[in-house]
């Protein structure tokens, strides 16, 4: 996180990149989601996650939650779309 921190300053975009929901899907098996404050919605087919600036949708089967500490999120399951909605 430190490399992407690091990038953005000098870019000038770390507030947009540290405060948006960034999110990693492992095919098949689910996804690590960071910067999450809230959730909105859940079911075993979508769920949605705010943070503090835009939120997302994530869509597919048998979704579940994983473990959940300090805005980090893993969901499991098998995720079909991940949608920004800003």
């Amino acid at each position: 996180m430190k490399f992407i921190s690091e990038i953005s300053k000098a870019l000038k975009t770390e507030e947009l990149i540290t405060s948006r929901v960034q999110y990693t899907v492992i095919d098949g098996q689910g996804g690590y989601f960071q910067n999450v404050k809230r959730l909105l919605e859940f079911s075993e087919t979508k769920i949605v996650l705010k943070g503090r600036k835009g939120a997302v949708s994530v869509e597919g089967e048998h979704l579940a939650l994983g473990k959940y500490f300090a805005g980090d999120l893993a969901i499991l399951g098998n995720i079909a779309k991940v949608e920004r909605l800003d």
